[in-house]
């Protein structure tokens, strides 16, 4: 696997002379923030050697480099998913690739329903910790030289990125939530028992990615900061039939609000 990694590293480098050490990975309805970014350079996944392609509505499938904040950037512009089936090590391809190219920090964005009864739709809730459902690990198999056998993840999501997040939130009156992710298979969505069963134990909001993302970062030393937006609620009584389409509507009438956050984290660096 190392070879391929080493391989689109390599054709990334020959391409592009930006050279950013953060990225983002936007997720479904996110992809308005890469309207944000001063574009540079922009590569389809379909052009990038040993690179999935991403077969999600709401997501581009474009890798971006260029400048947000004033900072250089790398942004994937839609991810991949299990249930697309993908295996974990496909998944997560590109956060071993962004290591291979210099990245220290990773932004990660999703669409979730949420589980707490405070939350209301449209909430933009920091991810504090998350739970893994997923039916694959993406550390499974012979160890990767990036990090230990058995990584530690009692900061999977960076506290000093964090507390800057809610000081920006707090500066801009941006009303923010924040909470426990739980990241499952998909692609159904939840069952009225299963939102209940997830909030039970722990968990703020559920989703189908990120997870995995998160653990490989991590396992590669990178620092991450995750924000989920709440797009549709789990919570007893407020259960309605929910759509992708509906999901993507409310990810896309707050984007802006995570837009000014990542920028500002990004700028003040």
């Amino acid at each position: 696997m190392l070879q391929p990694i080493q391989e689109t590293a390599a054709w990334i480098k020959q391409h592009t002379n930006v050279h950013p050490t953060t990225a983002i990975v936007l997720g479904t309805g996110l992809g308005r923030l890469a309207a944000e970014i001063e574009v540079i350079d922009s590569f389809p996944y379909a052009d990038i050697p040993h690179f999935p392609v991403s077969t999600v509505e709401g997501h581009s499938g474009r890798l971006i480099f260029g400048r947000l904040g004033g900072k250089e950037v790398m942004a994937l512009e839609g991810r991949f998913h299990f249930y697309e089936g993908y295996n974990m090590k496909e998944v997560t391809f590109p956060v071993r690739v962004m290591h291979e190219l210099g990245i220290q920090t990773l932004f990660v964005s999703n669409a979730a329903g949420g589980m707490n009864p405070d939350f209301e739709i449209g909430d933009l809730m920091l991810i504090t910790d998350h739970i893994n459902f997923m039916p694959e690990h993406p550390l499974h198999g012979p160890n990767f030289p990036t990090g230990p056998r058995f990584p530690d993840m009692s900061e999977a999501y960076d506290r000093k990125l964090l507390a800057q997040a809610r000081e920006i939130a707090k500066e801009k009156g941006i009303k923010v939530v924040e909470g426990v992710y739980v990241g499952t298979q998909g692609p159904t969505y939840e069952t009225p028992a299963e939102y209940k069963m997830y909030r039970i134990l722990g968990g703020d909001a559920v989703g189908m990615s990120t997870v995995p993302e998160v653990i490989v970062a991590r396992h590669c030393g990178m620092r991450v900061f995750g924000v989920s937006i709440i797009t549709d609620l789990g919570v007893e009584g407020k259960i309605v039939e929910v759509s992708h389409e509906e999901v993507q509507r409310a990810a896309n009438a707050v984007q802006p609000l995570m837009a000014e956050i990542f920028r500002e984290m990004i700028r003040r660096g």
